[in-house]
């Protein structure tokens, strides 16, 4: 078997009506951090061919583009094809945010978490082979967030995050063996997305807010709490900030 035979039928293309993107790209998961992220920076909404998946906005400067902001998106799946097609327009720094679920009493609704490790329970990593490779974010991009956040005294958790594809079996047995693990949280896409970003080499880190409770062993939602809005408009704006620093070259 020769490794033409291991290459995808279907493959993500640039296509006549896409934008070319310059080196960063903010993945954002949820639609109110889209619209804060596009309305922050200026960026605005570009018309491409997966319009219908999710959306675009694109941040220029001497009609060159510096920043594209793109989402929202749900789940491993949906997330992967839109960052297979980010890279081929062009991306090469990408920069996730979305929330999660705590998994220990100490991390609490608003909270800022920095992945260091993902832990894969969803179906869409396995097709992309790393070998022995952690499921790890960028040293470098990660380098960049924690300084920032430690420099200007914010505070934040870091550690290992599990991704898993249900919702709905997220079970009081693998809540209580993570916890035990020492994993902070739950989500639904960062295990997938940093497998792609080791598959086609771009690099890759992000921050996750945590939106609701897990850790009693019952479900408790932070959707209306005003401490989820302000932690996800800091993580905004410590993202921002990282991309700056790495486009300054300090990393």
């Amino acid at each position: 078997m020769n490794s033409m035979d291991d290459e995808g039928i279907i493959q993500p293309r640039k296509g006549r009506r896409d934008p070319a993107l310059g080196s960063d790209v903010i993945m954002a998961m949820i639609p109110s951090d889209l619209d804060y992220l596009a309305h922050r920076t200026g960026a605005g909404k570009s018309p491409f061919h997966d319009s219908g998946l999710y959306r675009l906005y694109v941040k220029e400067e001497k009609n060159s583009p510096v920043l594209a902001i793109a989402g929202p998106f749900t789940g491993a799946p949906h997330a992967v094809i839109a960052l297979e097609k980010l890279i081929v327009l062009g991306a090469k720094r990408v920069w996730i945010l979305g929330w999660c679920g705590s998994l220990q009493p100490n991390v609490r609704v608003g909270d800022i978490i920095l992945p260091t490790l993902a832990i894969s329970e969803e179906g869409t990593s396995p097709h992309y082979p790393i070998g022995e490779k952690p499921i790890a974010p960028n040293k470098n991009l990660n380098r960049a967030l924690l300084e920032h956040m430690e420099q200007e005294q914010l505070p934040f958790s870091s550690g290992a995050v599990w991704t898993t594809d249900a919702i709905y079996r997220e079970t009081p047995r693998k809540v209580r063996n993570f916890q035990n693990q020492g994993v902070l949280s739950v989500e639904m896409e960062l295990s997938a997305l940093f497998t792609v970003a080791l598959y086609r080499s771009v690099a890759m880190a992000g921050l996750l807010v945590v939106s609701d409770e897990l850790f009693d062993l019952k479900w408790a939602p932070g959707f209306s709490n005003p401490a989820l809005k302000k932690g996800s408009r800091r993580a905004s704006n410590i993202l921002l900030s990282g991309i700056g620093r790495m486009a300054n070259g300090e990393f």
